[in-house]
């Protein structure tokens, strides 16, 4: 039958034949009935027909049904993580940050010192390091950490070269930063979320001395504060693959000034590993009882993603 046409059925009988006849809205079946003693077993006959001509109706309903439904399902990359079944995405990501260092240090009685080491020379001047963040993701809410432990040495100076003919630094760093975030911007390409946390910083320098007025003088010194941070978070998928992620956030409390910015692009192998290579910069601004962490690290950075 034709598709758009509705089935019309009527139905006459006739004596002394008997005959049934089916109509639809274009042809007929006519039916015979034979006699009064077969009427009861022609008549399950037809209803039969019926019953199959209603089923290949309700068939032919469903499949076109289906048909709409995903030719309405829109297409777009998905930009997320893997997502449980409470609803909630992890991810968990080592990465390696080149970053050298430059700014001001100082320790209680001696006098202010300058590093600046190139992240060209970090692999002259790192001990240790072990850097890792991790997230947590439920709607449009998250929970964000990032940890820092850098243990290097540096070459400095003094001021004019009076006090000393060389300096030399060595500084362990610990920095902690635990906060939430809320998307204001979502959709299937990614997300833009504001962000607010408390990054904890411990901090420990060695400086000694070499020629000059203060020759031979060595001296450790450390310090642990806290600072609050504010800022922005979020990534986008150019496909379902590539992506661009970034950072930018500006705070204080314990230091005058802390700040951290950083951009990555990413690739995403599949819905458990991905790898983001990119820049990092951070900043802090911290003196007090003449101890003075005054530096800027930065340098590229690259790392792999485990989603969960």
């Amino acid at each position: 039958m034709p598709a758009g046409h509705t089935l019309r059925y009527s139905a006459s009988l006739a004596t002394p034949n008997r005959w049934f006849v089916l109509r639809e809205s274009t042809c007929c079946h006519i039916v015979s009935l034979g006699s009064s003693a077969g009427f009861k077993r022609d008549r399950g006959i037809l209803m039969k027909a019926i019953h199959l001509h209603a089923i290949v109706l309700l068939a032919g309903i469903s499949l076109a049904s289906s048909g709409n439904a995903t030719d309405i399902t829109p297409l777009a990359s998905d930009a997320k993580t893997v997502e449980t079944q409470s609803g909630w995405e992890f991810t968990v990501a080592p990465y390696f940050w080149a970053a050298g260092i430059s700014g001001d240090v100082r320790q209680f009685g001696l006098p202010e010192v300058g590093i600046d080491a190139d992240f060209g020379d970090i692999f002259d001047n790192l001990d240790f390091a072990f850097m890792a963040t991790a997230e947590a993701r439920y709607d449009r809410y998250s929970i964000v950490g990032d940890m820092i432990y850098v243990k290097l040495g540096a070459d400095a100076h003094t001021p004019r070269g009076i006090f000393a003919d060389s300096v030399g630094v060595t500084s362990e760093t610990f920095a902690g930063l635990l906060g939430v975030g809320y998307a204001v911007l979502e959709d299937q390409n990614g997300h833009l979320d504001v962000f607010g946390g408390m990054k904890v910083w411990s901090v420990e320098t060695d400086i000694s001395f070499n020629g000059g007025l203060l020759a031979g003088v060595e001296r450790d010194d450390s310090a642990t504060w806290v600072d609050a941070v504010v800022g922005l978070r979020g990534n986008y998928f150019f496909t379902q693959e590539i992506y661009l992620t970034g950072w930018g956030l500006v705070g204080g409390g314990g230091a005058d000034l802390d700040w951290d910015v950083g951009l990555g692009l990413g690739y995403k192998f599949n819905d458990t590993i991905s790898a983001v290579a990119g820049y990092r910069a951070l900043g802090v601004d911290y003196e007090n009882d003449g101890f003075v962490f005054d530096v800027v690290q930065q340098g590229p950075i690259i790392g792999v993603s485990f989603h969960f």
